[in-house]
């Protein structure tokens, strides 16, 4: 079975000795908790095998050059590590055991099989139990443990700030700003001058406002709205001017540069820029003049884009909505700006329903929110609501973003820009998806063309069913990931030939390119080469897959934690993944999802069928499949693997 996926920048060169040929490729370490790992490499059918001596130190992730063994007709490719070409990560978030003349930390990451030893000089205040961060300093191949040392020491386990740090550092992003960052941020002049007025579209006077989660502490995008003498509308889509005070090469912008985006845990968010910054100077404060960069159109009643405008603005906006509040406009009539915004409500659903009649997915994840008391513990769980005023905020900034894109795509054809583009789906991932759909009942009958309305009409068919959140999970693991790239291929899934992100600089550093770029073709100005530009792209991709992946597992622990005063409890819930080692499911009132080891099914010896998704038992046939709904026990906690483990009720 092929391993692919995980590959990065690969290769393949042959080597002559003597009468002899060897063969090397390079290609990324997939590791396994057993120790041994596979090579992933575009340049054979299947991955390469290594066995754990043969990985002479290289660790999950690493980029490394291998040397293939002779291959027997039929079997695998194996090889050896030969050389370590790049190291993925060298720190390590873990738990500390302290023996009388040295300790160990026991990393938390399952890629990690080996302890870290750890000098007792080395601790730097470590004790007994605590979780801390470890850095490899050296490894010998001849040790099996590598030697460290205790860069971070994090707190007490199970400790709420404790966790969300060891969430930050496992995935190696910052929880704080350095003082020269802060201090940088400091002597950013916030005060707008007469200078900066008289260079920019004045706004001031023109209804504006705001409409953002009711807990938001920045504000980054505003909508303005009036009618113009010939009946047509003009929108201005507000955006804050963070390039305004961010300058290049300053350390702000280098920090914010690296973050790339910033990271929304369960109880918080990380910011990309400093609080001065991203709370204060930059965000669009109601009753305040905030300086903008701003997309600007005239629409007819058929929401018709019929002229448009892009530069920097002076806006003072008027209200701060709340999602909930904005909703309360758009459903009763009635309330503050209800002018404003029942209009650009209506103009938004238009928007929209074109949208998807051009083809885009309509794919409305629910979003697992919780309620936490003061010392982070979960009291509840609920999940977001997304109505029609979430839709008029999105509808809007997916128009300012494709509009600038088609600007700088179309008009000036060949410029470097930053597009964010998304990739045609795997047609054997949707073949796999068509079948699984068919147990529950449903199909998917559509060739690539027409296959975002067949998938549109399966999620009308699914919403509101106990089925709705597995397929829409499994429908979306189809896809292909979204990122940024100076290479523009298009946005399969929302149906746009030119999209980018223009419309949250606070928290996206590719936000803060498309800036400099717009203004740079604005002035007649060179924006620099690019490489420059793809490089930065591929490094905000990758942040921004990091910021994910820590904003699920801190979602995860806090769903275990959330169940562990539930021990022995008995829920619905939903097969969500079957494993040749256990049954996933998730519990249909909470989506918490926890494993059933197959080793605890005692009533058979069960065999896993990958190709149909099930786990079947050998004497009585019994099937355990992707997408049944079955009946749990909750048997046990573990918050240090952020893993609940259930039993069939």
């Amino acid at each position: 079975m092929s391993r692919k996926g995980k590959s990065r920048g690969k290769s393949k060169e042959k080597h002559n000795q003597g009468t002899g040929e060897k063969i090397y490729i390079t290609g990324t370490v997939d590791m396994t908790r057993m120790g041994y790992g596979f090579i992933s490499t575009d340049d054979l059918e299947d991955d390469v095998f290594v066995s754990a001596r043969n990985l002479n130190t290289a660790l999950h992730g690493d980029k490394v050059k291998v040397w293939l063994y002779a291959r027997r007709k039929g079997a695998k490719p194996e090889g050896e590590v030969v050389e370590i070409i790049e190291r993925w990560r060298t720190t390590f978030v873990g738990t500390i055991e302290i023996m009388p003349n040295f300790a160990f930390l026991m990393p938390d990451n399952k890629n990690m099989p080996f302890d870290l030893y750890i000098p007792t000089s080395k601790l730097n205040g470590a004790r007994q139990g605590q979780k801390a961060v470890a850095r490899i300093t050296e490894w010998n191949p001849r040790s099996k443990n590598p030697v460290a040392e205790i860069i971070n020491v994090l707190g007490d386990p199970g400790l709420h700030q404790t966790e969300m740090h060891a969430i930050l550092a496992e995935f190696e992003l910052p929880y704080q700003f350095t003082g020269e960052v802060e201090n940088d941020a400091d002597r950013i002049r916030g005060e707008i001058t007469e200078a900066d007025i008289k260079a920019r579209r004045d706004f001031r006077k023109v209804p504006t406002f705001t409409v953002d989660p009711a807990d938001a502490r920045d504000f980054d995008d505003a909508l303005s709205m009036r009618q113009l003498e010939n009946g047509n509308w003009e929108v201005g889509v507000h955006i804050a001017d963070v390039t305004h005070y961010v300058k290049p090469g300053s350390r702000t912008d280098e920090e914010a540069k690296q973050r790339a985006t910033s990271v929304y845990l369960v109880d918080r968010v990380v910011p990309m820029l400093p609080e001065r910054l991203s709370n204060n100077i930059c965000s669009l404060n109601p009753s305040e003049d905030k300086l903008t960069y701003s997309a600007v159109f005239e629409l007819n009643d058929n929401s018709e884009v019929l002229n448009e405008w892009f530069g920097r603005t002076v806006i003072n906006s008027d209200k701060r909505f709340s999602y909930s509040e904005a909703q309360y406009v758009i459903d009763t009539g009635e309330g503050e700006m209800k002018d404003q915004i029942l209009v650009l409500h209506r103009l938004a659903q238009q928007l929209r329903a074109k949208r998807f009649a051009f083809g885009a997915f309509s794919f409305e994840r629910v979003e697992v929110q919780f309620d936490l008391d003061d010392e982070g513990k979960p009291l509840g769980v609920r999940f977001r609501d997304m109505g029609t005023a979430n839709q008029l905020i999105e509808e809007f900034m997916l128009l300012a973003n494709r509009k600038v894109a088609e600007y700088v795509g179309k008009q000036l054809r060949g410029k470097t820009f930053v597009y964010r583009i998304h990739d045609k789906p795997d047609p054997e991932k949707i073949s796999n998806f068509r079948q699984f759909i068919t147990r529950f009942g449903y199909k998917l009958t559509a060739d690539e063309n027409n296959l975002p309305k067949a998938m549109n009409r399966l999620m009308k068919e699914v919403a509101g069913r106990s089925e709705q959140n597995i397929i829409e999970t499994i429908a979306l693991r189809a896809m292909a990931k979204a990122v940024y790239s100076t290479d523009n291929i298009g946005h399969y899934g929302l149906a746009f030939k030119y999209y980018t992100h223009f419309t949250s600089p606070i928290r996206r550093y590719p936000d803060m390119m498309v800036h400099r770029l717009l203004t740079a073709y604005l002035d007649k100005e060179n924006p620099g080469s690019r490489e420059k530009y793809e490089k930065l792209c591929d490094h905000s991709s990758k942040m921004e897959r990091l910021a994910n992946e820590a904003e699920r597992a801190s979602v995860k622990y806090k769903q275990v934690e959330f169940m562990s005063s539930r021990l022995g409890q008995v829920f619905d819930g939903v097969i969500s993944g079957v494993t040749e080692w256990g049954i996933y499911v998730e519990i249909i009132e909470n989506q918490c999802e926890g494993m059933v080891s197959v080793r605890d099914l005692a009533d058979d010896f069960y065999e896993y069928d990958e190709e149909n998704y099930c786990i079947r038992g050998r004497s009585t046939g019994k099937l355990y499949t992707l997408g049944d709904r079955v009946k749990i026990e909750v048997v046990k906690a573990d918050m240090q693997k952020k893993q609940l483990d259930f039993r069939f009720a």
